[in-house]
This record gives C-alpha cells, sequence and structure tokens, in this order.
C-alpha cells in the first residue's frame, strides 16, 4: 500500500475494502456535511454497505476505470479524494473528494487532488481531468478553483435529490494547462497554526460573495464583517488609483450583480502567498474571473495584495489594492 505525505501530520493512501469499519465510521461523523453531494455516503449506512461502496472502487480499480484514496490526520480517517472516473480510451478522467469537519483548514484536499491530477497527467497521460459539483456545494467549487480549473459551464436541473432537480457545474483542467509537479503555479503551503487557516477562510468568503452563477444571490454585505471599519479597497487598474470606502466600494457592485447587467459571475484564487508577522499579515494573490456583461461573456485575470490586521475579534481585512490584466473577450 503506498502512502503520500500531505503535511507532518496527514497522509494519502489506497482506501480498500477491510477498511470497511473504519471507513464507516468515518462517514458516519462526515455524513451532515457530506451526504448532499456525495451520492454513495446516503447508501453507506452500515457494514456492509460500507464495504460494498469500497468494493466498488476496487472493482473499477481492478479494471483501470476509477480509483479512491482515503486521507488519514494523526492516524484517523477524515476524508479522501477519488477518480469516479478513468477513459483512458479517451484522455478524460474525473476526480471527486469529500472530507469531515476534522480535516478542515489544512489543505489536505487540494494537496491530495493535485497528487492524483499530477499522476493523471504525468504517468498516465490523460488529456483533461474533470470536476463535476453542484451548484451550491460552495465548498467543492473552492476547490475547483485552487486547483486552477476552468468553469465550462452548467447544466441545469441536471439531477435529482430529495425531491427537488438541483444543477450541476462542469469545471475542468487540461494537460498543457497544468504545471510540473516541481513547479506548481498555485502553491499553497500547509498551515503552521489556526491563523492561516482563518485568513485562508477571509479571502475565501471575500471571493465568493459576488458569486451570482446558477441563479445564486451575490451577498456582498459579508464585506463590511470581513474588514475593519475603516477599511479601504483601491482599484489600481488604470492611471490613477481610484480608492473607495466599504459603502463606495460595495454598493454599486451589489446592484451591477443583481439587476442583470452582470451575470453568471465568479472570481476565485489561482495562487497566493501569505506572510503572517505577529499581528499582521498580507496575502498576495493571482486571480481569475468569468461572466457574462451586458450579454457578452468575459474572462479575466488579475492581482491583488490584502492586509490583514489581528483584532479583539480575531483576524479581519484592512485593505486591498488590485490591478486587472486587460479583460479577454470570446473570439
Amino acid at each position: 500500500m503506498f502512502t503520500i505525505p500531505l503535511d507532518d501530520h496527514a497522509q494519502l493512501s489506497s482506501l480498500e475494502p477491510w477498511q470497511a469499519p473504519e471507513f464507516l465510521a468515518h462517514i458516519d461523523r462526515a455524513r451532515p456535511l457530506v451526504d448532499p453531494w456525495i451520492p454513495w455516503t446516503s447508501l453507506t449506512t452500515d457494514l456492509a454497505s460500507a464495504r460494498s461502496t469500497l468494493q466498488r472502487y476496487a472493482d473499477l480499480s481492478s479494471s483501470d476505470s476509477g480509483r479512491i484514496y482515503g486521507i488519514w490526520l494523526g492516524g484517523v480517517l477524515v476524508g479522501g479524494v477519488m477518480f469516479t472516473r478513468f477513459d483512458t480510451s479517451s484522455g478524460v478522467c474525473e476526480i471527486g473528494c469529500w472530507l469531515e469537519q476534522a480535516g478542515q483548514g489544512r489543505g489536505l484536499v487540494t494537496r491530495a487532488c493535485r497528487a492524483l491530477i499530477d499522476w493523471a497527467f504525468t504517468r498516465r497521460g490523460m488529456s483533461r481531468v474533470e470536476w463535476w459539483v453542484a451548484s451550491g456545494n460552495t465548498r467543492s467549487i473552492a476547490s475547483a478553483r485552487r486547483l486552477g480549473m476552468t468553469r465550462d459551464g452548467v447544466l441545469r436541473q441536471r439531477y435529482p435529490y430529495r425531491g427537488l432537480r438541483h444543477d450541476s457545474e462542469v469545471w475542468s483542467v487540461l494537460a498543457q494547462e497544468w504545471p510540473p509537479a516541481e513547479a506548481p503555479a498555485a502553491p499553497e503551503p500547509a498551515p503552521t497554526s489556526g491563523d492561516q487557516a482563518e485568513i485562508d477562510r477571509l479571502m475565501g468568503l471575500f471571493m465568493a460573495s459576488f458569486t451570482n452563477t446558477g441563479g445564486r444571490r451575490p451577498d456582498l454585505e459579508i464585506i463590511r464583517e470581513l474588514f475593519v471599519p475603516e477599511g479601504r479597497i483601491i482599484s489600481n487598474t488604470g492611471n490613477n488609483p481610484v480608492i473607495m470606502d466599504l459603502d463606495a466600494f460595495v454598493e454599486p457592485r451589489q446592484k451591477m450583480l443583481t439587476d442583470g447587467t452582470l451575470t453568471e459571475f465568479s472570481e476565485w484564487e489561482v495562487s497566493q502567498r501569505t506572510e503572517i508577522f505577529g499581528s499582521v499579515a498580507h496575502r498576495f494573490t493571482e486571480y481569475r474571473k468569468s461572466g457574462v456583461r451586458n450579454g457578452e461573456h468575459f474572462e479575466g485575470h488579475g492581482h491583488k495584495t490584502t492586509q490583514f490586521l489581528r483584532t479583539p475579534a480575531g483576524w479581519r481585512m484592512s485593505s486591498m489594492a488590485w490591478d486587472d490584466e486587460p479583460t479577454r473577450l470570446p473570439e
């Protein structure tokens, strides 16, 4: 059995039918978080069904058409990643992930998925890795973004779940877009403390607040909670910086994202570097964005620099400045 270290305390390893008791105990802990998104969790309710789930993936592995791996933290199974589909004839595979609460905030899923994607491209010669996700699964969508994937589109009302039909988003990364293992484009060092995890959380909430894909309503009001009241946000994309307080930043963007001017919009980090010095911190981010503006699809990218302060209420953003590359319209 192989083992790949994910950080000083976590490992990625194969998950096999003989581990069904441990797998079932883990799924029982994880069920409240993953049951809406991972189909087999609602069917894995006892030892026999847990063994059946793992046996199905063992059969897929033997036919080279799927695989499942576990993530162990401190010797306890806390999540996993999988090839739900692995089609060597087409050169296309699909990966998925899940995680219980005890494993969150450490970047474990991102690093585990990178290991799988790198293996698919560099060892197996795959051309495309896909990520299928329910439109409401914001954590999974954030993972796709951190992996540098591109959102290809939304399949509306693709599948039923508990009496309602749900949209699916399809994300992907291509072999020519994937960096070699020795020089990843989106490095994510293992957090060394809760400070890193909290700063990651703040930035994730900021980026997600703009999202209005799949009928989701953006919530820019949360930005007032992420920043100190005196916070400043600066656009430096033209000849002169535009310096805004929170009201000047939030209100026009909330309007634009809800009145039909800007639809199917999302923005996500591609790479980041965070430095923490006692009670202050800085994060340099490369990001991408896509959407439909006045009926025209567009894609863009740029860089942000964000400053953080540790306050009595916890970490808060104090300022942010960004510079966009020229927007790319479809040909």
